[in-house]
């Protein structure tokens, strides 16, 4: 899924392109945290680029947290739309 068709997807929902959603953010982070996967597939002594990663990781899962909080049901239609695991449960 494209940046602009997720965007297009959030925006016919809202009426307006809302780039704070939580929606919105999980799915930037999810395309940093990719793109740092494969980065560091190639450099795997990169560890600047695997701290920036860490810290993606734990940002973007305390949104889920939250989201998941919140509002279930979005929580659960993201995961899917995302292909990403859900969170551990305690």
């Amino acid at each position: 899924m494209t940046k602009n068709s997720f965007i297009s997807v959030i925006s016919h929902e809202k009426k307006e392109e809302n780039r704070g959603s939580v929606e919105f953010q999980v799915f930037c982070f999810t395309n940093k945290i990719r793109r740092l996967t494969s980065h560091l597939e190639l450099h795997k002594k990169d560890f600047a680029s695997q701290k920036g990663l860490r810290k993606i990781l734990g940002k973007r899962q305390r949104l889920l947290v939250y989201l998941s909080n919140k509002n279930r049901i979005r929580y659960k239609e993201l995961i899917s739309k995302l292909n990403i695991r859900e969170l551990k449960t305690r």
